[in-house]
């Protein structure tokens, strides 16, 4: 592998790696309009896994956007990204997968906006997690013009905790 190419391999995964934290990123700001931008056109999403809906990823983005009213603090921590990008005879393609797992806490609105553990009311970052889940996340991307976007992401649920 000539250094050039390994150069362009650090730069693809560096690439893919952002589009990895958009995404948790999008999710936990509740930023729509950034989430759909994370995808190709005929991009999907998989929620099933995680008791949730399938299908293309605007559809998919307004069925977030309402559910996680629900949870108005939440963050995702995506940890241990394993990215493949496609091998073309010793050079980089144009499609990447990425297996990472998630932690998820999220508080539910209620407590979030009664302080009901001791903090003072609305201030977030300050709840106690009334959910947290765990699990896999497994991400198809295409290098596009504009740069690596999401085809498909799938939600695989190992466990969740819930008071």
């Amino acid at each position: 592998m000539t250094q050039r190419v390994a150069l362009a391999t650090v730069m693809d995964r560096l690439a893919v790696d952002a589009v990895i934290t958009g995404y948790a990123v999008a999710v936990d700001d509740g930023a729509w309009a950034d989430y759909g931008a994370l995808f190709t056109p005929d991009g999907r999403a998989d929620y099933r896994g995680a008791g949730g809906v399938e299908g293309p990823a605007a559809e998919v983005a307004r069925w977030l956007e309402e559910t996680m009213r629900l949870f108005p603090v939440r963050q995702h921590l995506i940890v241990n990204r394993r990215i493949d990008l496609e091998d073309l005879g010793g050079y980089t393609g144009d499609r990447a997968e990425v297996r990472a797992d998630y932690l998820n806490p999220m508080c539910l609105a209620r407590q979030a906006a009664s302080g009901s553990d001791g903090s003072p009311p609305g201030r977030p970052g300050t709840a106690t997690p009334d959910f947290v889940t765990g699990g896999r996340y497994t991400f198809a991307l295409d290098r596009a013009e504009a740069g690596w976007l999401i085809r498909t992401i799938t939600v695989h649920e190992k466990w969740r905790r819930a008071p």
